[in-house]
């Protein structure tokens, strides 16, 4: 069972996520978040050391939440075609999961904190290489099962397909058109069908 401190903790995480994910670092301000969680500033500040903790905290929220979902999709497919299909199924829908997120947290925080917080920027590049590094894993296990062919090594081929759909989600949130995405998506599994399915 948590504590009550353990509980608020958490409470303020949550609350604050969205807020920091969408402002940034530099742009959320302390009436943004005691706005946001009806708390003092004393009584954030009471739980975590300064801004930096506390922004560094809601980043990883959002970013164990976003992993933790990438790692149960890919529980859905059997095979490394079926594992690859359900990623690209699930970014051909990002925003709308990362919606209540405040937006995608890798793009959001990554771009904000590349110049003003190397502690959050380093956190982003991390959540990245997670991420390269599980689709890196879905092909390493198709190369090896004889099921797919691809030309290059499985981490240098999931760093391209992630620099797609990550790029795709730059886009589509810059200008607010989701064809970016889809249209992004539906190549990449033409691509998957034509290219490395064996």
């Amino acid at each position: 069972m948590s504590t009550k401190a353990e509980r608020t903790t958490a409470f303020i995480i949550e609350t604050v996520a969205p807020v920091f994910n969408k402002h940034g670092y530099v742009g959320t301000s302390m009436s943004d978040l005691t706005e946001a969680t009806g708390l003092t500033k004393g009584a954030i500040y009471g739980n975590f050391e300064n801004k930096e903790a506390l922004a560094l905290s809601a980043f990883e929220y959002n970013s164990n939440k976003l992993l933790n979902k990438i790692d149960e999709k890919l529980e859905e497919g059997k095979t490394a075609i079926e594992k690859i299909f359900v990623l690209t199924n699930f970014y051909r829908n990002y925003d709308v999961f990362t919606l209540d997120m405040g937006g995608c947290p890798i793009l959001n925080i990554g771009v904000d904190a590349q110049h003003n917080n190397p502690l959050l920027s380093a956190a982003a590049k991390e959540t990245i290489k997670t991420i390269e590094g599980k689709i890196a894993l879905v092909f390493e296990n198709g190369v090896n099962s004889g099921e797919i062919r691809i030309p290059v090594t499985p981490l240098q081929f999931a760093k391209q397909l992630y620099t797609m759909l990550q790029g795709a989600v730059a886009m589509s949130t810059m200008t607010r058109d989701r064809k970016y995405l889809i249209n992004t998506v539906a190549y990449l599994e033409q691509l998957v069908n034509k290219e490395i399915k064996k």
